[in-house]
C-alpha cells in the first residue's frame, strides 16, 4: 500500500512539474516612450487578447519620467525593451551607446513641422524669416536646419517650445513648430477650432525613417534573444490584427488605458492606423540613408553603419 501511494505523490509530482513547463511564460518588461497613447496601442492588443501569452511571453508595460529614459535604460538592461525614436536611436549609436534596433512599431514618420492655416504659410520658403519652435532640443532644432537647408531658406529664430504645442501656436508665440505628430497635435488644433497646416518632412528632402522602434541593450539581446523573437512575432500579429478588426482593437484599448480622452484617441486612431509597421524587419537602406543625412546636417558627430545596431531576427 505504501509503495502505491508513493508511487502515486511521484507521478503527481512530475505531472505538476510537467504542467507548469508547459504554461510557464517568460517575463519581459517594456518601456514606452511616453504615456499610453495610440501610437501603442498594438501593444494593449497583444496584452489584452493573449497574443503575448499565447506566444510564452508576459509583459510589462512602463512609462518613463523623462523622454530620454527608456533608451537608455534599454541600453543599460536595467529594462529588456524600450520605445524609441530611429533618430534619437542613431544619435545613441553614434556616441558609442551599445543599443540594438530590434522591431518596428511606426513605420514612417509622425512628425511634422506644424502651423495655423491661413496665416500665409502656403510652401518651406515662406517660413522665411518666421519664428519656429522646437520641441526636443539635439534633435528637432536640427531637423529644422535640416528642413531648411532643403527648403531653400535660410533666416529664421528657433525657440524651445517643449511640448507646450498648441498654446505656443495659438497665443502666436512661434509661427510654426517642429515636433508635433499629424495624428495628435493636427487633432488637437481642429478640435480647438483651428485649422491646421503642416508640411510632412518626408515630402520635404527629409529621408524616410521609422518614427517609433524597439530597441534593446546588447547584453539583453544576447541573453534573450529567444524571447525578443518571440516578442516580435506577437507584436506583428497584434498589428495584424488591429488592421483586421480596427474597431475592436479601438475598444480593447480604450478599455485598458481608460485615462484616455476617447474623441481624441479615436480621432488619432483613425490617421495612425495605416502607419503601424507592415513588418518588423527593419530596411537597413532606408536607415542608412537617414543616418547619413543626420551626420550632414550635424545631427551626429560619428559616422554610423546601421547595419551593425540593427537586428532583424538572424
Amino acid at each position: 500500500m505504501k509503495k502505491i501511494v508513493v508511487i502515486l505523490c511521484l507521478a503527481l509530482s512530475i505531472f505538476c512539474f510537467s504542467a507548469n513547463s508547459l504554461f510557464a511564460v517568460d517575463k519581459l518588461s517594456l518601456m514606452l516612450d511616453w504615456f499610453p497613447n495610440i501610437d501603442h496601442l498594438p501593444l494593449f492588443v497583444a496584452k489584452e487578447k493573449g497574443i503575448f501569452e499565447r506566444h510564452g511571453l508576459e509583459l510589462s508595460i512602463l512609462s518613463p519620467s523623462e523622454t530620454a529614459d527608456p533608451l537608455k535604460l534599454a541600453a543599460s538592461s536595467h529594462i529588456d525593451l524600450a520605445i524609441a525614436y530611429e533618430p534619437q536611436t542613431i544619435i545613441a549609436a553614434s556616441s558609442g551607446i551599445e543599443i540594438k534596433g530590434v522591431g518596428r512599431l511606426i513605420g514612417h514618420p509622425l512628425t511634422t513641422l506644424l502651423f495655423i492655416g491661413g496665416k500665409n504659410i502656403e510652401k518651406p520658403s515662406d517660413l522665411e524669416g518666421k519664428k519656429i519652435g522646437y520641441t526636443v532640443p539635439g534633435m528637432m532644432d536640427l531637423l529644422t536646419d535640416g528642413f531648411a537647408k532643403e527648403n531653400g531658406f535660410q533666416k529664421y529664430e528657433l525657440i524651445n517650445v517643449g511640448f507646450t504645442i498648441i498654446p505656443s501656436l495659438t497665443t502666436g508665440k512661434v509661427d510654426a513648430i517642429m515636433g508635433p505628430y499629424k495624428n495628435y497635435e493636427v487633432v488637437e488644433l481642429e478640435q480647438h477650432g483651428y485649422t491646421p497646416g503642416y508640411f510632412e518632412l518626408e515630402k520635404y528632402g527629409i529621408p524616410d525613417y521609422d518614427e517609433l522602434v524597439f530597441v534593446t541593450g546588447a547584453t539583453t539581446l544576447k541573453d534573450k534573444e529567444r524571447l525578443i523573437r518571440r516578442f516580435r512575432k506577437a507584436i506583428q500579429e497584434a498589428i495584424e490584427m488591429t488592421r483586421k478588426t480596427p474597431e475592436e482593437a479601438l475598444e480593447v484599448y480604450l478599455k485598458a488605458v481608460p485615462e484616455a480622452p476617447r474623441e481624441l484617441e479615436t480621432a488619432a486612431f483613425a490617421r495612425t492606423l495605416d502607419l503601424y509597421a507592415h513588418t518588423q524587419d527593419f530596411s537597413v537602406e532606408k536607415w542608412q540613408k537617414f543616418a547619413d543625412f543626420a551626420a550632414s546636417i550635424g545631427m551626429i558627430d560619428k559616422e554610423v553603419l546601421v547595419h551593425a545596431i540593427l537586428w532583424n531576427g538572424k
